[in-house]
């Protein structure tokens, strides 16, 4: 089978929507070989995180040959597919070029939230906009949806009235590495070299105001002193993170705040394996890769009861409300003290994590859908 792929996010893309897509084409690549793997994108930057898809020869890679990069993409990539003979398309991020019905080519899209339309506020009206037109179309004319997860899959059908038959939720993977523990001896190592203490929460996103990370001022804030473990976080931010260490600085907590960048996922794996616990107190998420990737490093989860956290997060993780900083400072406080279940809620969660969100079983599932329409 030909398929081809939106991979504008693979080579432009070092996180978010490029993670995802680059996982999902990989996965597909090493399971089923036996495929022909064709990459569409406006141009194909080199870059450390895509060249294996430059270099690797599995990959096909169509560039537009139009300076009208944007158009093509959206419409003149069909007489490429077409001509190509592409017998399937999978939009990656949200989107489909028009009019692929008329060539014969099937299509299949992943949808990964709608934030857009949730969380209106954080967005520009052009934007917001650009994204319903965009993500209306692609509901509408695509064979097949892909939702990353359920909570995404039931906002689809809520918001968009679109058939739940149409729909499958295929959870997305982590990152490779991530599948197996790092030495205590490697994250000792990277503890030493970016200065850190042996124990600590951590916080891993983009801080912006949807993620909340205000909350876990509060909740620092109403813990005795003593009880205190530092936070590292990891993420980048423009007005919201400023916010937050203007409150930071208001209540004399400083001192309990890392702001820290990592050079490569292999220092993140070793912070998600020392920490204390991962708190991720978002309001909304499509799906919450951080909370999986962190079970799968055997540590404790904080997550809020919201949105897909509970399909991310499993049964063993500590849920609380994300409006209520006294149910979050409760619940690091059970982590601080080391509650008794701890053992037992990593070793769970991370059997959870490697059953739910395996490599080789949610590719399996992706090729079956493609093989459906084909």
């Amino acid at each position: 089978m030909k398929i081809g792929f939106d991979a504008k996010r693979i080579f432009n893309n070092a996180t978010g929507l490029g993670n995802y897509s680059r996982s999902l084409v990989s996965n597909l690549q090493h399971f089923f070989p036996e495929q022909e793997y064709h990459l569409f994108s406006p141009e194909a930057r080199h870059s450390d995180y895509a060249a294996t898809f430059l270099h690797s020869g599995h990959f096909h890679i169509h560039q537009s040959k139009t300076r009208l990069k944007s158009y093509w993409r959206s419409f003149s990539i069909v007489k490429d597919l077409a001509l190509t003979g592409i017998e399937l398309y999978h939009g990656l991020s949200n989107e489909l070029p028009h009019n692929l019905h008329r060539e014969g080519i099937k299509s299949v899209v992943t949808i990964h939230d709608l934030i857009f339309k949730l969380y209106p506020g954080t967005y520009t009206l052009s934007e917001r906009l650009i994204y319903d037109r965009k993500f209306r179309y692609a509901c509408q004319h695509a064979d097949r949806i892909v939702a990353i997860s359920e909570n995404t899959k039931q906002d689809i059908i809520r918001l968009y009235g679109t058939d739940p038959a149409k729909i499958e939720v295929v959870y997305q993977t982590c990152n490779p590495l991530f599948y197996r523990l790092r030495p205590a001896d490697e994250n000792e190592e990277v503890l030493r070299l970016l200065n850190l203490p042996s124990r600590f929460f951590l916080y891993v996103g983009s801080v912006e105001e949807r993620k909340n990370l205000k909350l876990i001022v509060a909740a620092m804030h109403q813990l005795p002193q003593r009880e205190r473990l530092p936070l590292v976080i990891v993420g980048r931010g423009g007005a919201y993170k400023k916010a937050c260490k203007q409150l930071i600085a208001s209540l004399g907590l400083e001192q309990y705040f890392i702001w820290l960048e990592v050079q490569d996922n292999l220092q993140l794996q070793s912070l998600y394996q020392s920490a204390a616990a991962l708190i991720y107190p978002s309001f909304y998420e499509g799906f919450g890769l951080p909370v999986a990737e962190a079970l799968l490093s055997k540590t404790p989860v904080i997550t809020a009861a919201t949105s897909s956290l509970k399909e991310a997060g499993g049964p063993d993780s500590f849920y609380i409300d994300p409006a209520d900083a006294a149910t979050l400072a409760e619940a690091m406080l059970r982590i601080i003290q080391q509650d008794p279940s701890l053992p037992e809620r990593c070793a769970k969660g991370y059997a959870y994590a490697q059953q739910t969100f395996s490599p080789g079983t949610l590719t399996a599932q992706l090729m079956q859908l493609y093989q459906t329409l084909t």
